[in-house]
């Protein structure tokens, strides 16, 4: 099904390429699969490097606690297998809803760099509200906040990425922006399961809570698009 639904349904091209767009170097070797050099170009774009290091850094404490949750479910929560499947459904159904409809919608009225400030700003409170939960309910009361932020945060980021780049280096920026949830499944079990063992589950709210208020400060004080677009 996915194979033929991307033979039939995704265009060639996704990119408009202006007439005027500088053409490649004759005689330049063609980019490797994983070409350091591209990248670390990429990354040292204007508005770039900062975008993508508040996209790894603002969401790496959910990404922990989303990579634990299996463990956390049936420890913390006390659900069984079928209990545990059904709040994964919810989140799951909670995430296609707020990412289909509600991060489309807001993207018409507000500008990239609002949604993403209001993003980092729930990560804080949504965090503060982790470290007190203590069961269950509290956490289904709080999942849409946690939802919303991940998906602006991975949608906004996503297109500012891909703005800021020339339009034969959208498909690397996108690698460089898939590879970021990667990175978290490779760190967070050895990362999430010390820090799980040793302070509990508050500690993922405490942390989320610290990292994203850092990043808070740090967005308030660069220049991000203000300019209302849609983001996708």
């Amino acid at each position: 099904v996915a194979a033929v639904l991307s033979f039939t349904c995704i265009p060639i091209s996704t990119k408009v390429v202006s007439a005027d767009a500088p053409a490649a170097p004759p005689g330049r070797p063609d980019a490797g699969v994983f070409d350091l050099k591209a990248i670390s170009r990429l990354l040292l774009r204007p508005g770039v490097l900062p975008v993508f290091l508040i996209k790894v850094v603002s969401g790496f404490p959910s990404g922990l606690f989303m990579v634990m949750f299996s463990i956390i479910s049936m420890d913390f929560f006390q659900l069984d297998a079928a209990e545990a499947g059904y709040l994964t459904s919810f989140f799951g159904v909670l995430q296609m809803v707020i990412q289909g409809v509600v991060i489309g919608r807001l993207s018409s009225y507000f500008s990239e760099g609002a949604l993403l400030r209001a993003g980092v700003l729930v990560f804080v409170v949504v965090g503060l509200a982790m470290a007190l939960m203590s069961n269950v309910f509290h956490f289904c009361l709080l999942m849409p906040g946690l939802v919303f932020s991940l998906c602006a945060l991975n949608v906004v980021t996503d297109s500012m990425l891909t703005k800021a780049v020339p339009a034969s280096d959208t498909g690397t920026m996108l690698g460089l922006c898939a590879s970021v949830q990667p990175l978290t499944r490779t760190l967070g079990p050895t990362v999430g399961g010390l820090l799980y063992r040793s302070f509990g589950v508050p500690i993922f709210g405490h942390v989320q809570f610290a990292t994203n208020v850092l990043v808070l400060l740090v967005l308030w004080r660069l220049p991000l698009p203000q300019k209302t677009d849609k983001v996708w």
